[in-house]
């Protein structure tokens, strides 16, 4: 069932999602060579603790780091590794969930590590650029399907795919909740945009197929062809008006 939040809810997602904001930023501040994905986990986790709250993906469905980070062909739910080191070039998802006082805030952006090809810059680019697209739609009165055709047109556009299989979500106190939001869509379609819903937009975009595996681990998610894939997130609460983007790093 879709939840709809009051004005007192939503100014605790805010919350939620400013610290979910300020530990992505930190996060990419901090993804640079020579790193491990173990290192950067602690580090945002250490700084969401810091500040009150929790990482509410450690040990989610048995998830055993606190955040998600997913480098070149991994597209999502790469597992934080002492052995996993970045490098130049690289471009890494980072996926940062922070709970507080009861709410979640979820965002994601793909880093560059250092100078990175051609192609990588230009797949962040339309991938972000649907990002935006998607929020543009989230307006009152709109469907679930707006949003999603939004994405996948401009995916598509670029001459990539929409990862098959994952989707964003609604979103509050619990991480994941009611509306399903599909990266692929027919406008028009879908349950209807109201006041007061809050979700989490994120493109997954593969540079080739849309086709992806996951790994023994039962846990992070590739391109089969091993090309690059990307992924961009953000919390948006629904309004009467334009959409507002609650991870933000200040309001």
């Amino acid at each position: 069932m879709i939840q709809i939040k009051n004005p007192t809810e939503l100014k605790g997602m805010m919350k939620a999602g400013e610290l979910a904001a300020q530990a992505l930023a930190l996060a990419g501040k901090n993804a640079v060579a020579g790193i491990s994905t173990w290192e950067l986990d602690k580090i945002v986790n250490d700084f969401v603790v810091s500040k009150g709250g929790h990482s509410p993906c450690k040990g989610y469905g048995g998830f055993p780091g606190h955040n998600c980070f997913s480098v070149n062909e991994e597209l999502i739910h790469g597992i934080p590794s002492k052995t996993k080191i970045l490098k130049e070039g690289d471009i890494i998802s980072c996926d940062i969930v922070a709970e507080l006082n009861g709410f979640m805030g979820d965002n994601t952006k793909t880093f560059k590590v250092g100078k990175v090809s051609e192609e990588a810059e230009r797949l962040m680019k339309f991938t972000e650029e649907a990002l935006y697209k998607g929020i543009g739609m989230a307006v009152e009165g709109n469907r679930i399907g707006d949003i999603s055709h939004a994405i996948q047109s401009h995916v598509e556009e670029g001459g990539y795919a929409c990862a098959e299989k994952f989707i964003g979500h609604g979103i509050g106190r619990e991480m994941h909740e009611d509306p399903e939001v599909p990266n692929e869509g027919r406008a028009g379609h879908g349950p209807r945009l109201l006041a007061g819903m809050t979700i989490a937009v994120e493109p997954m975009v593969n540079s080739h197929s849309r086709r992806v595996n996951i790994l023994g681990d039962k846990w992070t998610v590739v391109t089969t062809d091993g090309s690059l894939s990307c992924h961009f997130e953000h919390t948006i609460a629904i309004t009467a008006g334009e959409p507002i983007i609650l991870t933000l790093e200040s309001h």
